[in-house]
């Protein structure tokens, strides 16, 4: 039997919109990061508004889940992100470095979507930082190390003339950010042939930096969401080693197949763990919240064994 590189947890659905304590609609694309011995998982949830919201919820083992309260982070009511923040937040990413946690998300308006970026020691007191790219960019990853003593993240801006495709970008302070290069780019008639973008922060691994995106591929039914993993190497992730050839992750459970958005697996966080799995986090067709394991080695040797070039 054909070994599943991605082993989803048998008792997925792990959140659902049932199981939060105030009003929402859906529960998908959250960031899941580990602090002290808990996990934190940020989650996007969708309004009767349509409009989309950041909640929080809390695990000791990683699966089982118990939302706060009260929502985590909500569109500014004023100051100078209340007018890029009027349509919603979503999609957060959480990378810690230097022992705070930074917080990437997208902030919609009537002005396009930007990125923000947040942070905060103890996910109680949050401090909003800066905008830090302009309209039209989503999926911005920070890599949990600096480089030569810059921050470096992993972004996907909006084109019209090139595929959607996955840049680098460096910063000396998290606001100002620059000497961007494309890296990495969809294969004509392939899995990931309409856009790719970064999905969670990139993993440290003795071989390079694991990273794991989304890719998509429109069928005659619509857009299909994989998860598909690179490898970066560890001094310069600019240069990319290799990607792996084929998907590690395809809509198939029932939740993943049909939802708010069909056809979808879509992550945000990814957590590794001591005994060299990675716990990988989904959302299932932009309604429900998903896991799986996988060994990191197996996805490293995919990109390296059965891997393609990245441009």
């Amino acid at each position: 039997m054909k070994k599943e590189i991605v082993r989803r947890y048998a008792y997925n659905p792990i959140l659902a919109k049932a199981q939060i304590p105030y009003p929402v609609e859906t529960v998908h694309n959250a960031a899941v990061v580990k602090h002290g011995s808990e996990y934190i998982m940020l989650f996007r949830s969708h309004l009767r508004t349509g409009r989309s919201i950041i909640g929080l919820a809390r695990s000791h083992d990683g699966f089982h889940f118990t939302a706060d309260p009260a929502p985590f982070l909500t569109p500014a009511p004023e100051g100078p992100f209340a007018v890029y923040e009027e349509f919603g937040v979503e999609d957060p990413r959480v990378t810690c470095v230097d022992g705070e946690y930074l917080i990437t998300y997208s902030a919609y308006s009537r002005n396009g979507v930007r990125i923000a970026l947040a942070r905060t020691k103890d996910f109680v007191q949050l401090e909003r930082v800066s905008l830090i790219t302009e309209a039209d960019y989503r999926n911005v990853v920070i890599f949990p190390e600096k480089f030569d003593g810059l921050y470096a993240r992993l972004d996907r801006p909006h084109s019209e003339i090139s595929p959607w495709s996955i840049w680098i970008s460096y910063s000396p302070d998290l606001r100002y950010w620059g000497d961007s290069q494309l890296i990495m780019k969809p294969v004509l008639y392939h899995w990931d042939e309409m856009k790719i973008g970064p999905g969670a922060p990139p993993i440290r691994t003795d071989r390079g930096w694991l990273s794991i995106y989304h890719g998509v591929f429109n069928t005659m039914a619509g857009a299909v969401y994989r998860l598909g993993v690179a490898l970066h190497d560890l001094r310069n992730p600019a240069k990319i080693i290799g990607v792996s050839d084929s998907w590690i992750l395809q809509p198939e459970d029932p939740w993943e197949i049909t939802g708010y958005v069909s056809n979808v697996v879509f992550t945000c966080g990814a957590v590794p763990e001591p005994d060299g799995s990675v716990k990988i986090y989904w959302g299932g067709a932009d309604t429900v919240m998903c896991v799986g394991e996988a060994t990191i080695s197996d996805l490293v040797d995919l990109c390296i064994e059965h891997g393609r070039a990245a441009i």
